[in-house]
């Protein structure tokens, strides 16, 4: 907690929040021996599911203001796919990575042996309980600071708004006259709180597969390798 503080670069009044936002609902029992059976708290009471419902507000709130900032002329058909991009789970994932998020999880050694810890997902979802624990301790100027230091030259890094791997496939099968892609779930394995779908497409004679914890998100890895065996340069 100590180092994730000096990361983050905000000491917290509250640290039981970024205890909170640091723990995976698999860390928690959440059954306590002195209630009834009925009286027990609710699942996930603990973890940092809830946090990272509102982190997912802020996140959102904030990278809209900064969109409008940094592109006075843009439109919202312009803004929104950027937006999207930008809070989505990928680039969430690739931010916790930068923090070295991962390291700081606390997860049950169960689920901890099924590997979870290097799900994009887990990663994403932990990223905004942080933002969220930072808004709930100091109000929206920390969670904006740190928002701003980390995704910084992501926002700069593409000069036309993100496309998603799946809308790239498909107007490049359509520029050339080619069927539609055909997307095909693999396998979906591992908890309900934690699945892993891996996920198959095909076009042109070529197919590509991608591994995530939400089908949306593996069919978009498994349009991003089918796109890269094509020849066609994705932006990450």
């Amino acid at each position: 907690m100590d180092r994730m503080e000096r990361v983050l670069g905000h000491t917290f009044s509250r640290p039981e929040l970024l205890r909170e936002a640091l723990t995976h609902r698999s860390a928690v029992s959440g059954r306590d021996p002195r209630r009834s059976r009925k009286a027990q708290p609710p699942k996930g009471t603990g973890s940092n599911e809830r946090l990272e419902f509102i982190g997912d507000r802020v996140l959102g709130l904030l990278m809209a203001e900064w969109l409008l900032e940094r592109y006075p002329e843009e439109q919202e058909g312009a803004l929104g796919p950027r937006h999207a991009h930008l809070v989505s789970r990928t680039v969430l994932a690739d931010i916790a990575d930068d923090l070295e998020l991962e390291e700081a999880l606390q997860i049950s050694p169960h689920e901890e042996s099924a590997g979870i810890r290097r799900l994009s997902s887990i990663r994403a979802d932990a990223m905004e309980a942080l933002l969220g624990a930072l808004y709930l301790d100091g109000g929206m100027e920390p969670a904006r600071r740190v928002v701003r230091q980390y995704w910084d030259f992501r926002i700069d890094s593409q000069a036309r708004p993100h496309k998603e791997p799946k809308t790239l496939l498909q107007e490049y099968l359509l520029s050339k006259g080619l069927p539609l892609p055909q997307y095909e779930l693999l396998s979906s394995e591992g908890p309900s709180h934690a699945p892993v779908f891996r996920v198959g497409v095909s076009a042109q004679d070529r197919t590509g597969q991608g591994t995530a914890g939400s089908k949306r998100l593996a069919e978009s890895a498994a349009a991003t390798d089918l796109l890269r065996k094509l020849g066609q340069h994705v932006a990450s």
